[in-house]
């Protein structure tokens, strides 16, 4: 079943600029905005780092680039495929968007170098830092909240899958691994590296074909929009985009693969930008008291959401 939805129209004033430091209903305290610019991303992570080094020396590197060896060799274009013929079935549960949301207190993400602390509380950052600079934009809100829930796919109930096909940077299969992926070396030991159906720019592809044309690696970002769109969301389009390629850095970070994108992807891609200054520095040891948000996004999950989904 195909759903129309009204695109969102993208308004950068839409914004409130506060001249203090803003504390939303959760507690978590948004960093002032310099110059009316909105979010101030900070330039440390609650490791000491730059966000997404992946170079600097710490026992938590060294795991994150073993995690991203394991990815490079085991994530081929055949495994994509078995992968979303088995999840699109929606066959292990049924559940609220809450339910799940609170399941994710279960999952660290390994693959990320800048932070360790349950998921939870990294969806409620970017959620609450997002409500501060666009507070018309509700779907948003709820889009940030709700990202990341396919890392549910780590647990035992959903088939435990290992980090490597769950987490992580996405990247495209079936053509060339493009150097603007981290860790490329790991590449040369993929049984795609060397297809040579695979190994071109393009490979099966062609110039603005459009992302869904484009098979990109298995992970939560592709399980969580399964779930979003088989459930019949009222989400917007660019909601939908955000979920299902949030995690493709080389693409909307490193400006690689952009032969591949068509009109829509290029109007989608402005609200993934926007929202990926949330999701990457908005991750800070400070909790957020879920109690005290939880009614606002369960008003949020009821409008756009039915009351259980499948998964």
């Amino acid at each position: 079943m195909t759903i129309l939805m009204e695109k969102p129209e993208l308004d950068c004033q839409n914004h409130v600029d506060e001249s203090k430091e803003l504390v939303l209903d959760g507690g978590f305290p948004v960093p002032k905005s310099l110059s009316g610019e909105g979010f101030l991303a900070p330039e440390i992570n609650s490791f000491g780092n730059s966000f997404r080094d992946y170079n600097a020396e710490s026992e938590r590197q060294k795991s994150v680039e073993e995690f991203y060896k394991q990815q490079h060799v085991n994530q081929t274009y055949d495994f994509v495929q078995k992968m979303r013929e088995e999840y699109s079935k929606l066959n292990r549960m049924e559940m609220s968007i809450w339910e799940c949301c609170e399941l994710l207190n279960e999952v660290v993400d390994d693959s990320d170098p800048d932070l360790d602390e349950p998921q939870i509380q990294h969806l409620l950052q970017s959620a609450e830092a997002i409500r501060k600079d666009y507070p018309n934009e509700d779907w948003l809100h709820l889009t940030a909240l709700i990202h990341d829930l396919g890392k549910v796919l780590l647990l035992p109930k959903f088939g435990g899958l290992p980090q490597w096909a769950v987490v992580g940077d996405t990247f495209p299969l079936g053509c060339a691994f493009d150097e603007a992926n981290i860790h490329h070396k790991y590449f040369k030991e993929n049984p795609d590296y060397n297809n040579p159906s695979y190994n071109t720019k393009n490979g099966i592809y062609w110039d603005g074909c459009g992302l869904d044309n484009v098979t990109i690696s298995w992970g939560h970002d592709d399980y969580m929009y399964l779930v979003v769109k088989e459930n019949g969301t009222t989400l917007p389009s660019a909601g939908l985009f955000i979920i299902r390629y949030h995690s493709l850095y080389p693409l909307h970070k490193e400006e690689a693969y952009m032969q591949f994108v068509n009109d829509e992807d290029k109007e989608n891609l402005k609200w993934l930008r926007i929202f990926n200054k949330y999701d990457l520095y908005s991750k800070s040891k400070v909790a957020v008291d879920v109690e005290k948000v939880k009614p606002y996004y369960l008003s949020l999950i009821e409008k756009y959401f039915p009351a259980k989904l499948k998964w």
